[in-house]
């Protein structure tokens, strides 16, 4: 564990670049830049909101933000896993010519995304004052389950980046199961809805209780149960450690196949 630390630090430079490098390509030849980062989480909730309230409002407070709520979480997941899957063969020149650990391509552009998901906090604060939501120090909170959602997306992306060296329609693969994904997180739909007997499948989604999280800590100002807080983050630590093993076990044989 100390190579592993020594190591990281050594390259830390590098790793911030490749940050940098990251949000600097998302965002080339954009006229409003990294202003998406806001406006594409708004738009999608102004969508939702029209398509969807209609039929849900009755059963949620505040849809707007309900909607901006859940659309952030699950847009950082989706987002980072993808950019994080095409990291490896994307930069499967400089892995060919020196030596850099494998593991800061992915993990660089999983930072970024976070990053730039922090970037989209801006207009939910918005909407939260517009809408006549008050602010409390208990909102501040809501990093938790973020960075719960932060390791889970760290063990799926590096699992991804792995399968993705040897299999490459992995990528076609995944946006499906990332559409099942999209549709078992209560999104724009409240999640009292779901019936009991199928509860516990909609459970194993690692987005499930982050989202439950995030909301009760932005809308209600509530903090969550202590069971409910530790099993979220076992379980993404346990999904983090098992991205890490097999992107460690197969980092060597990524050479003759990018």
């Amino acid at each position: 564990m100390k190579d592993h630390v020594y190591n990281f630090m050594k390259y830390k430079d590098l790793f911030f670049e490749l940050i940098k490098k990251d949000i600097k390509l998302k965002y080339r030849n954009s006229v409003l830049g990294i202003l998406w980062s806001m406006l594409n989480p708004l738009l999608m909730m102004i969508v939702l909101t029209i398509i969807f309230s209609t039929l849900f409002n009755k059963h949620i407070d505040n849809f707007p933000v309900y909607t901006l709520t859940g659309r952030l979480m699950y847009q950082f997941f989706s987002e980072s896993t993808n950019f994080a899957m095409d990291s490896i063969g994307a930069n499967g020149h400089l892995i060919k010519k020196v030596y850099i650990p494998k593991y800061l391509f992915p993990l660089s552009r999983i930072c970024s995304s976070f990053i730039t998901t922090l970037i989209s906090m801006v207009p939910l604060v918005l909407v939260m004052l517009v809408t006549g939501m008050s602010l409390n120090w208990i909102n501040l909170l809501a990093i938790y389950p973020m960075i719960c959602l932060f390791l889970t997306s760290i063990g799926v992306g590096l699992f991804l980046a792995t399968i993705n060296v040897f299999f490459r329609d992995m990528k076609h693969l995944y946006s499906i199961i990332l559409t099942v994904i999209m549709y078992m997180t209560p999104i724009f739909y409240p999640a009292s809805i779901i019936p009991d007997r199928y509860k516990f499948i909609i459970e194993i989604n690692p987005l499930f209780n982050v989202v439950v999280m995030f909301r009760a800590l932005i809308m209600e100002g509530t903090l969550p149960s202590f069971n409910i807080a530790g099993i979220t983050l076992l379980y993404s630590c346990c999904i983090c450690f098992f991205g890490l093993f097999v992107f460690y076990k197969k980092q060597d044989k990524f050479i003759f196949y990018i």
